[in-house]
C-alpha cells in the first residue's frame, strides 16, 4: 500500500526536489499541498494551511514540512497531534529548545518523525565514512562557497532571525561532516560576518575539534561569484580523502568516484522515510543544528558591506 502523503509548503526546494522524489517513488500518493503564497501544484488540490490540508484530503496519513523554519514548530506539533508521520527539511527548527520534545512527542503519538539532512544522502558520503572509520585522521578542511542570488533569490527569510543565513546551505557542510568523522566533533572558535543591514550571516569561518584535539576548519562563504564549491578534505595517515560536489564525488588517494545524479540525495531521503512509516519510527539528529546554534553563541560578530538581492549596477 502507498503512502498518502502531502507537502506544507510548495517553494523552491519542494519543486525543485520534493515532488520529483515524491513522483518517482512508488511508496508515496501525493494527495495535496498546503501553501500560504498561493502555490499550486498540477495533479494535487492545494490548501492554505496543514489544518486545511488534514480536513481536506480523506486518509492523509504523512508530510513533508517545507517551510521556512520560523514557522516550522507549530506546524509540525500540530502534524504530530493529527497522528501524521512527519518528514521535515533542513534545518529540523529555527532554534534547539523549540524542537526539543518534538522526539518524545512522535513516540507518544506513535507515529514517524524524520529530520533530514540531504546531503548526507549523497553518494559518496557512506563511503568515505566507512573508510574513515579505522583510519587515523590527522586534518579537516571544509570549503562550502556558493553564490546566495543563485540559490536563494529574493528569498527574504534567510536573512531574518532564525533564517540561518549562510548556514542554511553550510548546515549541509556539517551535516556531512558530523555523518563521516568517527568522533563528535564540537566548536572552539567562529568568526561570523553580518552584513550591515542584515539580521544573519553571509560568510563563517569556523574552528572545531574533538575530544582527541584534531584540527578541523569550516570556511562557509555566500558571496562566492566564481566557480562554487562544496568540499570537505580529510588527512590521515593513509592518505588524503576529499569529498567533492557536495558529496557527488570522492577521491581516495587519488581514487575517483563520481554520481552525478542531481536527485540521488532526495530519492534517498524518500527511501529512509518510507522505512520509518511503517516502523512508525523517529530519525531525529541534532548534531549539525547544534553546532550551528555553538556558533552564534561563541561567535564573534565582524560586520561587513550591506548586502542587496540585486546588486549595483
Amino acid at each position: 500500500m502507498t503512502i498518502k502523503i502531502g507537502i506544507v509548503g510548495v517553494g523552491k526546494i519542494a519543486r525543485d526536489q520534493h515532488l520529483p522524489a515524491i513522483a518517482a517513488n512508488p511508496a508515496f500518493e501525493l494527495v495535496g499541498v498546503a501553501s500560504r503564497s498561493g502555490g499550486t501544484v498540477d495533479g494535487a488540490p492545494t490548501f492554505t494551511d496543514l489544518d486545511a490540508l488534514a480536513a481536506g484530503v480523506p486518509g492523509l496519513e504523512a508530510v513533508s514540512i517545507c517551510t521556512p523554519p520560523q514557522d516550522r514548530h507549530t506546524i509540525v506539533r500540530a502534524a504530530l497531534n493529527r497522528g501524521l508521520h512527519v518528514m521535515l527539511e533542513k534545518p529540523p527548527g529555527a532554534s534547539l529548545s523549540e524542537i526539543a520534545d518534538l522526539p518524545g512527542l512522535a513516540a507518544t503519538k506513535n507515529v514517524a518523525l524524520f529530520s533530514t539532512y540531504h546531503s548526507r544522502e549523497a553518494p559518496a558520503v557512506a563511503p568515505a565514512k566507512a573508510w574513515l572509520a579505522d583510519k587515523t585522521i590527522t586534518a579537516v578542511r571544509v570549503r562550502w562557497k556558493e553564490d546566495v542570488r543563485h540559490w536563494h533569490p529574493g528569498q527574504a527569510w534567510i536573512w531574518e532571525p532564525g533564517g540561518l543565513g549562510v548556514f542554511d546551505p553550510g548546515i549541509n557542510a556539517l551535516s556531512s561532516l558530523t555523518k563521516i568523522l568517527p568522533a563528535a566533533p564540537f566548536i572552539v572558535r567562529a568568526d561570523l560576518s553580518f552584513p550591515s543591514n542584515r539580521a544573519t550571516p553571509i560568510a563563517a569561518q569556523l574552528d572545531l575539534t574533538d575530544v582527541a584535539g584534531l584540527s578541523i576548519s569550516v570556511e562557509l562563504d555566500w558571496r562566492h561569484l566564481d566557480k562554487e564549491m562544496w568540499e570537505i578534505a580529510v588527512d590521515t595517515t593513509a592518505g588524503p580523502l576529499l569529498l567533492l560536489g557536495g558529496g557527488a564525488k570522492l577521491d581516495i588517494a587519488g581514487t575517483k568516484t563520481e554520481d552525478p545524479d542531481p536527485h540521488a540525495e532526495y530519492a534517498g531521503l524518500y527511501r529512509r522515510f518510507a522505512e520509518l512509516v511503517p516502523r512508525r519510527e523517529v530519525d531525529f539528529d541534532l548534531a549539525p543544528i547544534k553546532l550551528i546554534a555553538d556558533a552564534f553563541m561563541l561567535g564573534r560578530r565582524i560586520e561587513v558591506e550591506a548586502f542587496e538581492d540585486q546588486p549595483a549596477k
